[in-house]
């Protein structure tokens, strides 16, 4: 069974940075699955933030480039989306996903706050 638990959110001002973290079990997803951050703001629709195929290529939104990367740690089973100059529009519930041909994956959410 595929799990993805998500860290690491919480209420930064803005300009500042903040690390999310999405742990995924079992390491397999790794070589197998798409693997992804989205955003979704209050009345907005979900947004894709950035991804992270199998052969480690990585895409950005126009949004966050330059600013957010997004990492992975097999050993330590991990997804990692750093966050830097983060501004109020950065605000949303963020979700680390995993995508495959056949089935797809959600975590719960972490809350990313940006307000002084």
């Amino acid at each position: 069974q595929v799990q993805l638990v998500e860290s690491g959110g919480g209420l930064v001002q803005p300009g500042g940075s903040l690390r999310l973290s999405c742990k995924i079990t079992p390491r397999r997803v790794f070589a197998v699955y798409t693997l992804a951050w989205y955003r979704q703001a209050p009345g907005k629709q979900r947004d894709l933030v950035a991804t992270f195929t199998p052969g480690a290529a990585t895409d950005y939104a126009d949004s966050v480039r330059g600013r957010f990367t997004i990492s992975r740690d097999i050993i330590e089973n991990a997804l990692y989306l750093q966050m830097r100059s983060l501004n109020p529009d950065d605000s949303a519930v963020y979700y680390c996903n995993a995508k495959s041909e056949d089935d797809e994956y959600w975590g719960q959410g972490t809350q990313v706050t940006v307000s002084s």
